[in-house]
């Protein structure tokens, strides 16, 4: 695992002065180098995480929760990460305001997503008291 992370550092690092180098001259290609790497790191995240993922699932299978609740936590996570990523390019772009949009967005659609679920939390207090 450490060996990941110091491969991952090193291509992150290597790619951000790619990035600062080339922004001098073409700023359009500094961007995809930015999202190139953000890409690759992702899908190797993602690669890395999949027998977690596995076991998260199984966790919550075995608690009893249907399995829309189980889907509803993996998908605000891939919002939330998705949205990040938006966000931190947008920024390093100079665009600000872009950014705080995305951020805005992300937030509405992890509320908008969960709200069955904080339905069925809203019914369970009631049928408690």
């Amino acid at each position: 695992m450490v060996e990941n992370a110091f491969s991952t550092a090193v291509f992150c690092v290597a790619s951000a002065i790619l990035a600062v180098l080339l922004r001098q001259y073409v700023r359009e290609q500094s961007l995809f180098i930015s999202l190139a790497a953000c890409v690759a790191v992702t899908g190797a995240l993602f690669g890395m995480l999949t027998p977690v993922l596995d076991d998260i699932r199984d966790i919550f299978l075995d608690s009893g929760l249907p399995e829309s609740y189980i889907s509803l936590v993996f998908k605000a996570t891939a919002i939330c990460l998705i949205t990040q990523i938006t966000s931190d390019l947008c920024r390093d772009s100079g665009e600000t305001a872009i950014a705080s949009a995305a951020e805005l967005w992300g937030r509405g659609a992890v509320t908008f997503i969960s709200l069955p679920l904080v339905r069925t939390l809203i019914s369970r207090i009631t049928e408690i008291l």
